[in-house]
């Protein structure tokens, strides 16, 4: 379960910003909208976490450095040339040789290897704690030129200092430990490239304990750019190489779009054509015929289904964009205990704008961004500000007692 996130100098974001989501275990939850952080864990985190802010506050800008970070320890061994794609450090003077600073925390089993991994699959008691994972990235002039810092420790059972996993200094040099050894595999230190983590290359090159974090890092789903902009063919052959998917969407899609009572792929010389069944209509409609909404909750259903089947995050940009504002609620209670779909304590993060949705969430689960006068992004969540567990959320928000509402005139 993630529950910290740390950036600093990265796209609109100047200064350090520390979001904590740890919720205390007096916290009521019913609902069961919490879950321990790790196995046995007192201190819990949110299953939904929430961004509200007024246009260009940092929000996505949030959700960008949370998918850079996983990205860089999943894909950047496949990089073939010697930059960055995806980071850009806060556009000032100042910061055109600062670093930019990227940091997670989340829990899991504690001195993970194969051998570990395979004893917990079977049931057997072993041992958990929290994870910290940092990325610094030095900049010249502006451009992010390699990673001169990387480092991921545990701290069992969350007690005590942090432990060395593995750490990688500014002249490439890598420390092990007895659950990363570098026993066997020191030649791939020497060609380590500055735009490469240490999970993704030794990843590639079957480093056991580098797969499993590799394999933890494709748990997380992302739909960071508007639904729009996917490409409706890529999509259509997707779900079609899916039936399981289909399926399970077919089930839902009637209580989405109520005029719709099933779907199914025609074949044509063109590719796979989606056909849609409505009520009360003799013809059935053809993908592009259907809802903007509607189009819009198939493109981002995978996502959420892959997270709550992996027990992995879903992480979904202006999720309220094209749904409508009570289907919104629905979708988010997906991931909530009481749905019973969320077996797994899946997460889902997400942006939006539709403020009535607020009345539907805990001050646990909302995070506020705003930006100053000079450009500056701050994030901080409603446990950070004097909030009374049973006011309301919507209308206090909308008032701009929270912050992160536009300043219009």
């Amino acid at each position: 379960m993630l529950y910290k996130l740390e950036v600093e100098n990265f796209f609109s974001i100047r200064d350090p910003q520390v979001l904590d989501l740890t919720v205390d275990g007096k916290v009521p939850d019913p609902e069961g909208r919490y879950a321990p952080i790790f196995q046995g864990a007192d201190i819990r985190a949110p299953k939904v976490v929430a961004l509200y802010g007024a246009n260009a506050s940092g929000k996505t800008t949030a959700l960008r450095a949370l998918e850079f970070i996983v990205t860089m320890i999943r894909d950047s061994v496949a990089r073939t040339v010697p930059a960055f794609t995806g980071v850009e450090r806060f556009n000032d003077l100042a910061s055109a040789n600062r670093p930019i600073r990227l940091a997670i925390e989340l829990g899991g089993i504690m001195n993970l290897t194969p051998e570990v991994h395979q004893r917990a699959t079977e049931g057997e008691k072993v041992e958990h704690g929290i994870y910290r994972y940092e990325l610094e990235i030095e900049i010249k002039e502006g451009l992010a030129v390699r990673i001169v810092s990387e480092a991921l420790r545990q701290k069992p059972n969350a007690l005590g200092k942090w432990q060395r996993v593995y750490e990688r200094d500014a002249e490439g040099k890598v420390k092990d430990s007895k659950s990363f050894s570098l026993s066997g595999f020191q030649h791939l230190v020497k060609t380590l490239a500055g735009n490469h983590t240490v999970l993704s290359s030794f990843a590639k090159f079957q480093h056991p304990t580098a797969q499993l974090f590799v394999d933890m890092a494709r748990k997380v789903f992302f739909q960071i750019e508007p639904v729009h902009s996917f490409v409706d063919r890529d999509v259509i052959d997707y779900l079609k190489n899916q039936p399981g998917v289909v399926s399970r969407l077919t089930d839902e899609i009637s209580r989405i779009d109520v005029g719709v009572e099933g779907m199914r792929f025609q074949h044509t010389d063109n590719g796979p054509l989606l056909l849609f069944k409505h009520a009360g209509l003799q013809v059935e409609m053809p993908w592009l015929m259907e809802s903007h909404g509607t189009r819009a909750f198939i493109k981002m259903f995978p996502f959420i289904m892959r997270a709550l089947d992996t027990g992995g995050a879903a992480v979904i940009d202006e999720m309220d964009s094209a749904i409508h504002a009570n289907t919104l609620p629905e979708l988010v209670r997906w991931f909530y205990g009481t749905s019973g779909r969320n077996q797994f304590n899946a997460q889902l993060w997400l942006s939006c704008h539709s403020a009535s949705l607020l009345d539907d969430l805990n001050k646990e689960e909302i995070v506020i961004c705003e930006k100053d006068r000079e450009g500056r992004s701050n994030l901080y969540s409603l446990m950070d500000v004097k909030v009374r567990r049973d006011e309301n959320h919507y209308r206090k928000y909308l008032s701009g007692a929270y912050g992160g509402v536009p300043h219009l005139g």
